[in-house]
């Protein structure tokens, strides 16, 4: 366990503290939307103390700070949770490109539609 905690003021607005809450990035200049992640608890928490983009791999099971090892980080510039407490929407400075794959977003993949 960590040294971060959420305080109770922001406790409270969760619908569940217990669950990952998906958490969509967005650039704050151009808003493009960048990625869809997880967070839990903790890195909630530590994105708050911290001002940079974390959050919870699922496929890891363990928290991953956004640019740690390809050097593409967030400055994270705001949170909003969503009216039921269980969204969170994050304006960031994106320092290079969003997805693993090298693309600007992870939403680079059109669907046609009929």
């Amino acid at each position: 366990m960590s040294n971060y905690q959420l305080s109770d003021e922001v406790l409270v607005m969760l619908k569940d503290p217990q669950l990952l809450i998906p958490a969509i990035a967005q650039d704050v200049h151009t808003k493009d939307v960048l990625m869809l992640a997880y967070v839990n608890q903790e890195a909630l928490a530590q994105m708050i103390a911290t001002g940079a983009g974390t959050y919870w791999s699922r496929s890891r099971n363990e928290i991953w700070v956004k640019g740690a090892t390809s050097g593409h980080t967030q400055k994270v510039i705001s949170l909003s949770l969503d009216c039921d407490g269980d969204a969170l929407l994050i304006h960031v400075e994106q320092i290079g490109t969003a997805c693993h794959t090298g693309d600007a977003t992870c939403f680079h993949q059109p669907v046609q539609l009929r």
